[in-house]
């Protein structure tokens, strides 16, 4: 146990270390193939190279270390998560688990297994850069398109001029698909949610990856003076939208697991005597099930019509994403469960409402994901935090999940 509890401040360490890596001074911010991510890369490869790993940087920048199985073993499994943060990130979302798959490499002592292990630190999952997430996992598994590559950033460098600038080969990107002997993919991440530390719970089993559906929704009145316009002959846009906030919140609390969230309003004019002309607000709608999701969009955009016509507004949206669920395999899963109990864990199955690779790499190969407690809660902010217990906890269920693997795959 005193070796695993020092894996585990060593995971820790190593995560608070690579945090420094940043475009922020202060903060951790860490784009898409920027300056920082070089330091990241010198860091992680070293520590790969010094558990008898073979390390290469692909044509998109996802640092992979691959240790070899027992002879004959041709088979591979993916432990991997993202190297990229949001803007002021905290310490360990995304590389918490790039940093645990090395450990468990350590682990091994050099040790063969019935497989090969290669650990993939992606290099964007987070669209800060470009607005387009996972660029390293779609690569990954080959859907990476070209109006991707031709999309630009705020400076107006395109994706693929970025990865010409960090020196690679954009012609090169087919190589970085993974190759045909992948068994699946393992994703250790923080929870990003109070869930867990709510039931007194040091792990999590991720049953599913919530869909998302993404909408802009514009509300537009008359703008008018505010002194001078009575209460009953208003067409306040702001005053819709509000009525409609609250029948967002409505529909969320009264659906299981849903969660739908106006995350930004931006009011035109925007002055204190001014009744407002127009408001823009975001809609964030998720759900482990594609239809109870659909169900409640379909809800709310006849609410926020039959709103705008009983105060004289209109109404229009723009959907930004369409995001389905994505089920964890049923394997892989059972595997992950047994691993937790055997580690002597309570299992808790659950849904992620956040996105993860794990979701694109799922389309190309059996993935499961397992979930660490997130103290108070909080991530995407620097007071995001872990235990070293929990580290200890996840280093030892995954330690026996690649055993679990192993019989299964005998």
């Amino acid at each position: 146990m005193k070796q695993v509890d020092s894996r585990a401040r060593a995971v820790i360490e190593r995560c608070q270390l690579l945090a420094h890596c940043t475009m922020e001074p202060g903060f951790t911010t860490r784009t898409f193939l920027s300056d920082p991510m070089k330091e990241v890369h010198r860091l992680l490869s070293s520590w790969m190279q010094d558990a008898g790993m073979g390390v290469s940087l692909d044509a998109v920048g996802n640092l992979r270390g691959c240790y070899a199985g027992a002879a004959g073993s041709g088979r591979r499994l993916l432990i991997g998560s993202h190297l990229d943060t949001v803007r002021r990130a905290g310490v360990y979302d995304g590389i918490l688990g790039v940093v645990l798959g090395v450990a468990l490499v350590e682990a091994l002592n050099g040790r063969r297994l019935g497989f090969q292990i290669e650990v993939v630190g992606f290099s964007e999952e987070e669209g800060l850069r470009f607005g387009i997430p996972f660029i390293g996992s779609r690569a990954l598994i080959g859907q990476l398109d070209e109006a991707t590559l031709n999309t630009t950033d705020a400076n107006g460098i395109r994706v693929v001029d970025a990865i010409r600038g960090f020196g690679l080969d954009p012609s090169r990107i087919s190589d970085a698909q993974v190759s045909a002997d992948a068994m699946g993919y393992l994703e250790i991440h923080i929870e990003q949610g109070p869930v867990l530390e709510n039931l007194g719970l040091q792990l999590g089993v991720v049953e599913a990856i919530a869909g998302q559906s993404r909408f802009r929704f514009t509300f537009r009145g008359q703008t008018n003076h505010a002194g001078t316009t009575p209460m009953h002959l208003r067409r306040d846009a702001l005053a819709g939208a509000a009525e409609w906030v609250r029948e967002v919140e409505r529909r969320a609390q009264s659906t299981d697991a849903l969660v739908a969230t106006v995350g930004s309003l931006e009011v035109e004019p925007g002055a204190s005597n001014i009744v407002p002309g127009m408001v823009r607000a975001t809609l964030d709608v998720r759900h482990a099930d594609d239809s109870v999701r659909k169900s409640a969009v379909q809800y709310l955009q006849q609410s926020a019509q039959t709103i705008a016509d009983a105060r004289q507004l209109s109404v229009s949206c723009e959907q930004h994403l369409d995001q389905p669920a994505v089920a964890m395999d049923s394997l892989f899963t059972q595997a992950l469960e047994s691993a937790v109990i055997r580690a002597g864990h309570r299992v808790h199955r659950m849904t992620s409402g956040a996105g993860h690779d794990a979701m694109i790499v799922a389309r190309r190969m059996p993935a499961a994901m397992l979930f660490l407690r997130s103290p108070a809660g909080i991530s995407h902010d620097a007071a995001e935090n872990v235990f070293e217990e929990d580290v200890a906890a996840a280093l030892v269920a995954a330690s026996y999940f690649l055993e679990e693997i192993e019989c299964q795959h005998a």
